[in-house]
């Protein structure tokens, strides 16, 4: 509906693409390092910051020498994150955790063997139980020296991890790393350049608009994708091709974007 509008071939303001802003690359550069090396990374930060955009971009950019496994379900017990591990190494998962632990062991030893790094990615690392974590670490430390754990979540893990009953997990912490909010110079260059990489230009948005924009997304990546791709939707409703503060104001009444406050005094 944007494109066909907008007369565009891109959608905008999607992770089909993904670029990285400097200082998720810079992130993303270490944490390859970290993979040739061996080591337990941690990348936290406020929801929306860019840890997904990471993760992915690890992913997505991995060579032959790299696999890269991916822990999402982090709500679970260990013996279904064993499973999990097991399938997406493609390696059967029956059998008691001593079984499971072991097929998981010998996997990284053969695919070290073929001169390629492990990577694994643990997201949402927060809602992990800590017995869970230690027991992974514990299952970790005999695979090859060269595997990397990536834990990703917001900040609260590192509170968890600064209990004494944890320092066994947190002595082993390697880099730590907290995502910012963007300033609003910073967000204003995010937001033309996802212009730019659609196809549209950088008054598609009023320069009143783009501050109260800037301005609600409060630093934070997500909001400010979410905001501009209602207004496009918006703006396309109201056949607009330049998106004014009226649009903006619109999209901003809706409850999600309102405050608490302003919620019960409507």
């Amino acid at each position: 509906m944007i494109r066909e509008f907008f007369g565009i071939d891109t959608n905008p303001f999607h992770n089909e693409q993904i670029t990285l802003l400097s200082h998720q690359q810079e992130i993303y550069d270490i944490l390859r390092v970290h993979s040739h090396q061996g080591g337990l990374c941690l990348v936290m930060g406020e929801p929306g910051t860019g840890k997904t955009v990471i993760k992915e971009s690890i992913r997505q950019n991995a060579d032959k020498r790299m696999i890269v496994v991916t822990i999402s379900r982090t709500m679970h017990t260990y013996s279904n994150t064993l499973k999990i591990l097991c399938e997406a190494f493609n390696i059967e998962e029956n059998g008691v955790h001593y079984k499971c632990e072991k097929r998981l062991i010998d996997e990284s030893y053969s695919l070290y063997r073929e001169g390629k790094m492990l990577v694994t990615i643990i997201d949402e690392g927060h809602l992990m139980e800590m017995e869970t974590l230690r027991k992974l670490r514990l299952m970790f430390e005999n695979f090859p020296k060269n595997h990397n754990i990536i834990l990703i979540g917001q900040t609260s893990i590192l509170g968890k991890m600064s209990l004494r009953v944890n320092d066994d997990i947190k002595s082993r912490i390697t880099f730590s790393v907290t995502l910012p909010r963007l300033n609003p110079d910073d967000m204003n260059e995010f937001i033309y350049y996802e212009l730019d990489k659609a196809g549209l230009g950088h008054n598609t948005f009023t320069a009143e608009a783009l501050l109260l924009i800037v301005r609600s997304a409060d630093g934070i990546i997500r909001k400010a994708r979410n905001l501009c791709i209602s207004c496009l939707i918006e703006a396309v409703r109201a056949r607009k091709k330049n998106i004014d503060i009226d649009i903006v104001n619109k999209v901003l009444i809706q409850p999600h974007w309102r405050n608490e406050y302003d919620i019960e005094n409507s």
